[in-house]
């Protein structure tokens, strides 16, 4: 039976509602529904338009965006989700759509409150009120000023609460608490002045710092568009174009449909940063034809959820943080993507070494050949969906702004996927992007595009416009449109509320001090083991090197333990501020630090016994949950293990000139491609023929030697594991022979 070619869009919705708590909102009656519905086109289309002729200024964009935020947020999560309370029951006057009156009142407040700093910058008088401009204000905010940013703050806590859980905000409140609370702290090294409520309200509701800061900032400005790009994209067939090439590339080898997850996730990752997405989208597929050919129900949805959740990782487009991250650094987002380029690639090898072993192991076989997509029927019907990646990526890696990239990309998104000749009126979108071509290569638009650039955006809106393959529906556009809004909710009340941490550790100096603790705890432990390993006299056994690798264990575990109940972006503006001054201390390029907390906290997706990923694959496979984040987090082995080795050698980041060798590129990279290798056959017990019992530990000792940056540790690798790779050869022999 030949494989499906074509993903039902409304069952991977559903699918994605099912497990992704950010999607299941109530239902609110025909007409509200309507009305939030016809919403979300409008604010997908105003950040569209802000993205390629110009973003208000910063706390006007920041307080629109909000107001979006707590519009959808209060009308479609309920202030305590239960089946119930996500019915609809009818009209009621006490629950206007099925919102009841209170939080249609948050909606007014909250709205009011984020948009109150643009009405009374410049000030205002009447109403009894007499407000002096923002300006004056900084420091010394006014009665307003307070209410409102006390509104906000509540309101930012609580629609962070209602989309993504309670532990967000717990952890804020304790930040909170203190900011206000520094003085009675009990370590002597946390104490502080402290604030009072009303300096603490300035902190966090003027802009620069606080929730009007970089985090909400980076999200409505570029996160948003990208997002949205990814959805589109997918809708547009993208997604599935990626599905058949992963298949041609993968379904004829060993275990193929598993190698196809990988493959296929791996290049779905490129447009998508969200782990559910990415292995809803793909799993629906894949992970019903591996359990067809023989793999466990755990896991194949251990395989979809490990290689999703490195779409976080993989670029051109990672998750949220990693655009947080080039703000942070004050890079552009190119040098991120370029630095992440062999880290990514690492996990993926480990995951496909896993899965070649273990299809070994069981005896696995490749897809038959009559059920494998034609390389000619594939590109001739889908060729045209990759055109809008090919043009994003032009912009983005000419030095362009990653919005304006995004702005390229969902249009010309617009043009292949829904606009013809067949739809007159739909042309109007090719040629208006054409008119905005053509001004921004003028000399009229300030810096705009360089004539070569202008004509090759041309030519792809051109060739997009030309295609004979099927559109969609403009229907279909705004569906995307509505979805990639909701999927934008959580990361954008997630921002909004992290900016009060971003906030206290600005006012308080408390990352510092963690920070400090961090590498105080670890020089204390390393003081003790260092005298035992002094007959050694190897380097790596010095108090230096020993308390550098407890510092990083400790802000690994951390990051780990937190993710547990946190979205990354979250969790990465914390750990950040710890990891940064920490790990600063000893040596470490910022940029490997803050690689290594975004690593450790995308590992927290297929981490039991919170592993949001591998529960949605789980959902797919029919398999217990627990067990699939088991095989999620022991087939992700290669994450775990490859930010340490940027750590300790940034050469694989590419970007870093001080540390950048051709041969110690190869030599890193290489080694620990083939340490990963290593590891993959110690986990799945399997190499040329089965590795039993303690066979497996060389294996494994050997590739941590290979991952381990030193050409010392890959000679003593290779010495460990030859007595394995003999036996291996014999066992192999044997086996033939028997056969």
């Amino acid at each position: 039976m030949p494989l499906p070619s074509h993903l039902d869009n409304v069952a991977l919705e559903e699918l994605e509602k099912k497990y992704d708590t950010a999607l299941n909102t109530r239902n609110n009656g025909p007409r509200l529904t309507r009305v939030i519905y016809w919403a979300t086109i409008g604010f997908a289309f105003y950040h569209i338009w802000t993205a390629g002729f110009g973003t208000p200024v910063d706390h006007v964009h920041m307080g629109i965006h909000l107001s979006g935020l707590f519009l959808f947020i209060f009308v479609g999560f309920p202030l305590i989700k239960t089946t119930y309370s996500l019915k609809w029951h009818g009209p009621s006057l006490w629950k206007p759509g099925n919102v009841p009156l209170y939080d249609w009142m948050l909606v007014g407040l909250s709205i009011v409150a984020a948009l109150f700093l643009w009405f009374s910058w410049r000030g205002f008088q009447g109403l009894g009120f007499d407000l002096p401009e923002q300006a004056l204000r900084q420091g010394d905010p006014s009665g307003l000023d307070v209410f409102f940013g006390s509104i906000l703050i509540v309101t930012v806590l609580d629609i962070a609460r209602r989309t993504i859980g309670f532990v967000l905000p717990l952890i804020i409140l304790v930040f909170v608490s203190y900011a206000l609370f520094g003085p009675y702290m009990p370590a002597q090294i946390l104490k502080h002045p402290g604030v009072d409520w009303r300096q603490f309200v300035n902190n966090m509701y003027f802009p620069a710092e606080g929730i009007f800061g970089v985090t909400l900032w980076v999200v409505s400005t570029v996160v948003f568009h990208f997002v949205l790009f990814g959805v589109v994209a997918q809708r547009m067939g993208l997604g599935q174009f990626f599905v058949d090439n992963a298949m041609i590339l993968a379904g004829r080898y060993t275990g193929g449909p598993a190698k196809v997850s990988v493959v296929s996730s791996a290049f779905f990752g490129t447009i998508s940063g969200s782990s559910i997405a990415n292995t809803v989208s793909t799993g629906s597929l894949t992970i019903p034809n591996m359990k067809k050919l023989g793999y466990p129900g755990h896991f194949a949805g251990g395989v979809e959820a490990a290689s999703s959740a490195g779409g976080q990782i993989t670029p051109p487009i990672m998750g949220a943080a990693s655009f947080l991250m080039a703000e942070y650094l004050e890079v552009p987002y190119t040098t991120i993507v370029i630095a992440a380029i062999i880290p990514a690639m690492m996990h993926y090898i480990g995951v496909i070494s896993i899965v070649h072993f273990t299809a070994k192991k069981l005896g696995l076989h490749a897809y038959p050949k009559e059920q494998l997509p034609k390389v000619v029927q594939v590109w001739r019907d889908g060729w045209y969906t990759i055109i809008p990646l090919i043009a994003l990526l032009l912009v983005l890696f000419s030095g362009y702004s990653p919005n304006m990239a995004a702005f390229i990309g969902l249009n010309l998104c617009i043009v292949v996927g829904f606009c013809a000749f067949n739809k007159p009126a739909s042309l109007v979108v090719p040629l208006a992007l054409l008119g905005f071509i053509f001004w921004k290569a003028s000399p009229y638009s300030g810096e705009g595009y360089s004539p070569s650039m202008a004509g090759m955006l041309a030519a792809l809106t051109i060739l997009g416009t030309l295609h004979r393959n099927e559109r969609q529906s403009f229907r279909d556009l705004f569906d995307s449109f509505h979805v990639g809004v909701q999927y934008a909710l959580a990361v954008g009340a997630a921002s909004a509320a992290v900016g009060i941490v971003v906030g206290v550790i600005n006012t308080t100096g408390v990352g510092f001090r963690l920070g400090f603790m961090v590498t105080g705890s670890a020089a204390d432990m390393a003081t003790t083991i260092a005298p035992l390993f002094d007959w050694s006299g190897l380097a790596a056994f010095s108090q230096g090197s020993i308390q550098q690798f407890l510092s990083l264990v400790l802000i690994a575990m951390a990051c780990i333990l937190m993710g547990a109940g946190l979205p990354t972006t979250a969790l990465y503006i914390m750990l950040v501020a710890v990891a940064q001054p920490a790990l600063a201390q000893l040596g470490v390029p910022p940029l490997a630090t803050h690689m290594f907390v975004l690593y450790y906290g995308v590992i927290s997706e297929i981490t039991p016994p919170v592993c949001a990923s591998a529960y949605a694959a789980a959902g797919i496979a029919g398999a217990n949950p627990f067990r699939t984040g088991i095989s999620a987090f022991t087939l992700g082995i290669g994450k775990l293990m490859v930010p340490m080795v940027f750590v300790y050698a940034p050469v694989m980041l590419i970007v870093l000139p001080e540390y950048f060798t051709w041969v110690g590129f190869f030599q890193v990279t290489i080694t620990c491609a083939l340490g990963v290798f290593a590891i993959a056959t110690a986990v799945s017990s399997y190499f040329l023929a089965p590795l039993k019992g303690l066979w497996r530990l060389p294996m494994a000792i050997g590739g941590l030697l290979l991952v381990a940056p030193s050409l010392g540790s890959d000679i003593t690798a290779l010495v460990v594991m030859v007595p394995v790779l003999l036996q291996q050869i014999a066992a192999k022999k044997s086996l033939g022979d028997t056969a």
